[in-house]
């Protein structure tokens, strides 16, 4: 019965939830500016994932390394921020649609604090310009 009350206890509370949500927007006002300079990306409608298109000049034809891959391979090494390959989070359609609509983006998920993330977003900005 006690883990049933405090299941009960915790539905209850709306609170926490609040919090969490104002914390999640304030994280995507501060990232998202930055990022839009210098590669499309727009507010999702809910979630803690920001999702990235990849610049361009990332695509390396004639190489089994998507631009996704090698972008977030990069970044990693070059500036030490992780982001996940889009094109490992979704399947090529079945049902006509040209690929995998992961494929050629990013996903970063804004799970540290402010301060990290506007650091991270800060980071990858960098890492675009330096390859212009």
């Amino acid at each position: 019965f006690r883990s049933q009350r405090a299941s009960v206890a915790a539905w209850q509370d709306e609170a926490h939830v609040q919090d969490n949500r104002e914390l999640y927007r304030r994280k995507f006002a501060a990232v998202t500016p930055i990022l839009a300079e210098v590669m499309d990306v727009a507010l999702p409608d809910a979630g803690f994932y920001l999702w990235a298109k990849v610049p361009q000049r990332f695509e390396r034809p004639g190489t089994p390394h998507s631009s996704d891959c090698h972008f977030a391979r990069e970044l990693l090494a070059q500036y030490n921020v992780a982001v996940l390959p889009g094109s490992y989070l979704a399947r090529s359609s079945t049902t006509g649609a040209a690929g995998n609509p992961g494929a050629g983006r990013i996903r970063m998920a804004l799970v540290a604090g402010l301060d990290e993330c506007v650091e991270a977003a800060q980071r990858i900005a960098a890492f675009i310009r330096s390859t212009q």
